[in-house]
């Protein structure tokens, strides 16, 4: 799973035309841009408005950390981790529902329920790797989404030791929750980009489609390195980028990254490096980007024609992509 910044950099092209940056007087039909950090990691806002809205960002950017953010102690999903019953609100069904749709689709691979296993491995909160065969395998017993069901808008756990941890989705729902709030504004151009993951709609300032660049995936113990793999032109959909190469530890042959296997509770090793997924929503597009890091190639590949979706997979030793990944590149 995705669990802290895995940044798709991305080439908007929108040198002319654009606001300052909040700009509360911002002209009739300009374009306006809004960034800043949050659940540690960065966002670019950029959208078309006779008026800013930063408020009306921040205000939903909170909601979505108080509801889903595991790094906050108060915050709804701990709330949950901590109960084996919770009345849960609408966010929380959201992700819930969306998470129960790719755990099916992806035979168990994606479960937001792997949390203990995230942490012991390093990558939850805390930060410290404390993995042993023992400790794995008494953990694997308290994980399944399988162990956990909604009843109304209560979430009941078979054991009260269940945890979540929707980092892999979060930031991807976010840009959604935004998304609704701008078309609720009549605000129908704009770019969304949380953390790397993104959704797009209307156009650019450029009045054409938006432009975004994919990264190749470079490992780096420091700072990202940012090289393009391929530039794609698209609106009216959700992107995301899912892979090990920003967030792993260890060197060498004994690196390992964040991206947890349901069925030994270790981190996966698969051929896929990195893997872009458009989808009709940045959550969906989200949760089968790990799916399919998760899968490997061959699984993956088969799973985005039987999807019909935009596919990018970036492996060791080989570029796939969908006909409808292939449809986007700019050429």
């Amino acid at each position: 799973m995705k669990i802290s910044i895995f940044t798709l950099f991305f080439s908007i092209f929108i040198l002319m035309g654009c606001a300052g940056k909040g700009n509360q007087n911002a002209a009739k039909d300009s374009f306006i841009f809004d960034e800043g950090m949050v659940w540690n990691t960065q966002f670019h806002i950029t959208y078309k408005g006779a008026e800013s809205l930063k408020d009306s960002i921040r205000r939903i950017l909170d909601e979505v950390g108080h509801n889903l953010s595991v790094f906050d102690s108060t915050s709804l999903v701990s709330r949950v981790n901590r109960q084996d019953s919770t009345a849960v609100n609408r966010d929380f069904i959201r992700v819930y529902e969306m998470s129960k749709k790719i755990n099916k689709l992806s035979d168990g691979l994606f479960d937001p329920t792997l949390s203990p296993l995230i942490t012991a491995w390093g990558f939850g909160p805390g930060h410290k790797a404390t993995p042993d065969t023992a400790k794995v395998d008494s953990l694997l017993l308290i994980t399944g989404l399988d162990k956990t069901r909604l009843e109304s808008d209560i979430l009941i756990k078979e054991a009260t030791a269940i945890q979540f941890n929707f980092s892999a989705i979060a930031k991807g729902f976010g840009c959604d929750r935004i998304a609704e709030m701008f078309k609720a504004n009549n605000v129908n151009d704009f770019l969304i980009e949380i953390g790397g993951e993104i959704v797009a709609s209307g156009n650019s300032p450029r009045n054409d489609k938006w432009n975004i660049s994919i990264d190749r995936p470079v490992y780096s113990d420091s700072d990202a390195i940012h090289e393009s793999q391929v530039v794609i032109n698209f609106s009216d959909m959700g992107l995301a980028t899912s892979g090990n190469y920003r967030n792993f530890h260890g060197s060498g042959p004994e690196r390992y990254g964040h991206t947890i296997s349901p069925v030994t509770g270790r981190p996966l090793q698969t051929d896929v490096l990195s893997a872009t997924v458009l989808a009709s929503s940045s959550m969906e597009a989200d949760a089968l980007a790990t799916s399919f890091m998760a899968m490997g190639s061959d699984k993956a590949r088969k799973t985005a024609i039987d999807l019909n979706l935009p596919v990018l997979l970036i492996c060791a030793d080989s570029v796939w992509s969908s006909p409808q990944f292939d449809k986007l590149i700019m050429q």
